[in-house]
């Protein structure tokens, strides 16, 4: 069970009907805080499953390829491919890590719009011939390093959330496009499709409609110059959420059967990442460290005093922070809320406080401002939807540890891959039995002395 990321030969534990989740974090609080007190993550690779079932019932036969930077966890790549998804790469070390599960080249597209010529090259080697493009300088590089390859162009999308900024980072304006198809045409460069990509911060699934006709108007100016388009990627941006995905589909597939009918030929496709990973992934973390503060001194800069009494403020001190699993912290906000894992009365006074990482950086700050019951240093602190955005990403920071990863599968969930006729020889050999009985009860849950 106690596999790190780097390592494959990792476990995954097939629970009775009778064990849970909460059962699975309490049996690991109790071994780590006799071992050590580590972080670690528990991940439910039956969520996968259901995600990528909901994804069938819902965006068919639109075909999901995985953005891998999201989380590229053995257990999970394993899953994904067992399932049939595609792979979604930014680099030379994803590219090799679904490689190494036996991805056909095919079912991978090299997605990072600023490539190393050596990765390109890379990709030239191993097959891996479908890339994205934006720019001339980005063709040019390709042509030189992978006379192969099959470009989708990468066009600009309208972000009516007011997020302009990020929506224009990546991404070509419709007015280059005919440039770029000549620069293309010149260095005699294949262009097969076209990519465009919704932020998930977008609330308005209309902004669909224009994205999905920009990417008519570049196929007809694409067979205008003799490209044969065979490919529309519509990009990330999934949620999780079942109604966000019902609202999207609800708007792209009438104009989907109107701009690329199923007899164009067009293969349309989706980059989900944190669709499938963000609700699958628990952290459980310990506090290391309490310090009380006044009020008036752990109010951010500039925001005014509500209240004079003397009761404590406190800031709590946890074994991971920005620098490790809370890394997406820093460019996005935090979308869960911390739950105390020791039992505590209904009536228990809560206590303004303030989770800070171990690193003593003011970046290093998890949760601005919370209530809390009064916590002891040893006690432990629960963080579900941490799928996304932090495993894989190796830290910088000192010689942080990464936390371990304990996957869990329930028994309804297997016999739904069983019946669904979903196998792998790799995957089937780190399943094993977990009986009930062995784990904690919800009356053994405890809180951590120092």
């Amino acid at each position: 069970m106690k596999g790190f990321l780097e390592d494959a030969n990792y476990s995954i534990s097939l629970l009775d009907e009778g064990a849970t989740l909460g059962d699975v974090i309490n049996n690991y609080v109790y071994e780590h805080t006799l071992a050590g007190k580590n972080a670690f993550f528990v991940g439910d690779l039956g969520k996968l499953l259901k995600k990528h079932i909901q994804w069938q019932n819902v965006m068919a036969p639109i075909k999901p390829f995985y953005t891998v930077k999201c989380n590229s966890t053995p257990g999970v790549l394993e899953i994904l491919a067992a399932l049939g998804t595609g792979f979604a790469c930014s680099s030379k070390s994803e590219m090799a890590l679904v490689q190494d599960l036996g991805i056909a080249p095919e079912n991978i597209i090299y997605t990072n719009p600023c490539k190393q010529a050596s990765q390109i090259k890379y990709a030239a080697k191993t097959g891996v011939n479908i890339m994205t493009c934006d720019n001339e300088s980005e063709l040019k590089k390709i042509a030189r390093n992978h006379p192969n390859a099959k470009l989708l162009l990468h066009i600009a999308t309208e972000d009516i959330s007011g997020d302009e900024e990020m929506s224009m980072k990546f991404g070509t304006m419709l007015k280059s496009c005919r440039h770029l198809m000549e620069c293309a045409k010149e260095l005699e460069v294949q262009i097969v499709g076209i990519k465009f990509h919704i932020s998930s911060s977008c609330m308005e699934p209309q902004v669909y409609i224009h994205a999905l006709s920009d990417a008519r108007c570049v196929f007809d100016m694409a067979e205008e110059f003799g490209f044969k388009m065979n490919m529309l990627d519509i990009g990330g941006g999934f949620s999780g959420s079942e109604l966000q995905l019902e609202e999207v589909n609800h708007v792209i597939n009438p104009l989907l059967d109107v701009y690329f009918p199923e007899e164009s030929g067009v293969n349309v496709i989706a980059e989900p990442g944190c669709y499938y990973v963000s609700s699958a992934f628990t952290l459980a973390v310990n506090i290391i460290a309490k310090k009380a503060v006044e009020y008036d001194k752990f109010l951010p800069s500039g925001r005014e005093q509500i209240r004079s009494d003397d009761e404590p403020v406190f800031m709590y001190y946890m074994n991971d922070g920005v620098y490790g699993s809370f890394a997406s912290k820093l460019s996005e906000k935090l979308n869960t809320i911390p739950e105390v894992h020791k039992k505590y009365k209904e009536d228990e006074p809560l206590f303004a406080s303030s989770l800070w990482g171990p690193s003593c950086d003011e970046l290093d700050q998890i949760v601005e401002n919370c209530l809390l019951p009064e916590l002891s240093v040893g006690d432990w602190l629960i963080f579900d939807n941490m799928g996304s955005g932090t495993l894989g990403q190796q830290s910088a920071f000192n010689d942080f540890q990464r936390p371990p990863i304990y996957y869990m599968m329930s028994f309804s969930d297997w016999y739904e891959m069983q019946d669904a006729g979903i196998t792998s020889d790799t995957l089937m050999k780190n399943f094993f039995f977990v009986p009930s009985c062995i784990q904690l009860s919800p009356e053994d849950s405890f809180s951590a002395a120092a």
